[in-house]
């Protein structure tokens, strides 16, 4: 019987740690939600050129994001000579596919595009801990089964990363460039259990 309380402690530390956060001490923090800064103007249309890398095939063409309400977004890809790849409605509840080519009409690439982009473009999440470093402020966010670690600079005060997995392995670090926290010249998805990446940049058309 004395062993179990040892025992149970073990499991519970082991349990509680995080391969992406090993590095970092608990924080004592009265920050709930973080707001996400980006893609947030209902006003601007935001335009990227896209290329996108999955299992050894290129693809390019434009991205564009507007926000439609508080809690939609609509994404549009097109070729970069204006034609209609993929028409999406998506938000934190709801996925609503307006149009999609047949070459992309796939159960696996919609369901990893649904999951990627609202992950970019969810307006807030809800705070379970408060990480840091010398360097870095890390937000570890629950969303169903999955954990999201949200970086900001300690430096410049900018939201700068996003790592998104299980408490033992990183399945997507979603990155980004930005020169004054409100807008995001680059982004890139980097999966890590499946072949694909995705990298944006800013397009003025």
């Amino acid at each position: 019987m004395l062993f179990l309380p040892i025992s149970f402690l073990l499991v519970f530390i082991s349990c509680g740690s995080s391969a992406v956060i090993k590095d970092y001490t608990l924080k004592t923090s009265v920050k709930r939600v973080f707001e996400m800064p980006y893609f947030s103007n209902p006003e601007v249309d935001y335009v990227y050129k896209a290329n996108i890398q999955i299992y050894g095939k290129e693809l390019t063409g434009i991205f564009i994001a507007k926000r439609l309400n508080q809690t939609t977004h609509r994404i549009v890809f097109t070729t970069e000579f204006g034609n209609k790849l993929m028409d999406f409605e998506i938000s934190e509840a709801e996925f609503k596919i307006n149009f999609i080519v047949s070459e992309f009409d796939k159960k696996m690439l919609t369901n990893t595009l649904k999951s990627d982009f609202r992950l970019l473009l969810r307006n807030h999440f809800e705070i379970e801990d408060t990480f840091e470093n010398a360097q870095n402020t890390v937000y570890k966010s629950l969303d169903g089964n999955q954990l999201n670690y949200l970086f900001v600079s300690k430096t410049d005060g900018k939201f700068f990363k996003i790592i998104a997995g299980s408490k033992r392995k990183e399945k997507i670090n979603l990155s980004f460039t930005s020169e004054n926290n409100i807008f995001a010249q680059q982004f890139i998805f980097q999966h890590y259990n499946i072949k694909l990446r995705m990298e944006f940049n800013y397009f003025k058309p």
